[in-house]
């Protein structure tokens, strides 16, 4: 998979509200139903208080979905410990957060030097024009609506003005938006111009993920559409 270059929706399963005990056959099924790629989340511990997985999983999950595209959603700290483990897994993107480096250029390169695609992600009490400097570099930018670490939080509404000030300084810029995201927070998202999607349990959950992404999909073309026309 190719990603979108901020023309068209792309639209991600959040697999950890998935049932894990059986996990490849539930991303089977969610890319079934019509998902673009899987967002698999990530967390050490430390750079958030919950703890997931790690690249073995990744690994064992490669082979079974072997065209499907990994995009990791890296809440953890030092992110630049994790790059070869993942990109030996198979994984596709790797998506970090400003706030776990001090290097955030660094780790770009790293990223890049394993192969990957470099995404990066902020949180919501961090200043967007600090992902500015990075532009040039990056494949995407995950806008955050909850604080990252736990699953189930309130969409936090206040965060999607970043999404609008990216999308009018960059138009092709592929603009992620990760946390309360589904079917009556799809709106807000597809006002301020974000196309890359990731939706946790709203989608997961939905007792048809396929009318749910369906949906999901044609209001944020719609909004996309919108935005490149007028302005």
């Amino acid at each position: 998979m190719a990603l979108s270059s901020g023309s068209c929706c792309k639209l991600a399963p959040s697999i950890l509200n998935a049932d894990l005990s059986n996990l490849a056959a539930e991303c089977q099924k969610l890319m079934e139903a019509g998902s673009d790629y899987l967002h698999l989340d990530v967390m050490d511990g430390h750079f958030v208080p919950n703890l997931t997985f790690g690249h073995p999983v990744v690994k064992c999950l490669r082979p079974k979905l072997p065209d499907v595209f990994f995009e990791m959603h890296m809440m953890v700290a030092d992110p630049e410990k994790w790059i070869e483990g993942m990109a030996d897994a198979g994984a596709d993107m790797y998506t970090f957060h400003y706030e776990a480096t001090k290097d955030p250029a660094g780790c770009i390169r790293k990223i890049r030097e394993a192969g990957m695609k470099a995404g990066m992600g902020i949180n919501p009490p961090t200043d967007v024009e600090v992902v500015l400097p990075f532009i040039d570099l990056l494949d995407c930018v995950l806008i955050m609506t909850v604080n990252p670490g736990f699953g189930g939080q309130k969409f936090m509404s206040d965060c999607l003005p970043k999404i609008e000030f990216l999308r009018q300084k960059y138009k092709h810029l592929d603009i992620g938006v990760d946390g309360g995201v589904g079917p009556k927070t799809i709106q807000e998202c597809a006002d301020v111009g974000a196309n890359l999607i990731v939706s946790g349990s709203a989608l997961v959950q939905h007792e048809n993920p396929k009318l749910c992404i369906t949906q999901m999909r044609n209001i944020i073309n719609a909004g996309l559409e919108r935005f490149h026309q007028d302005r």
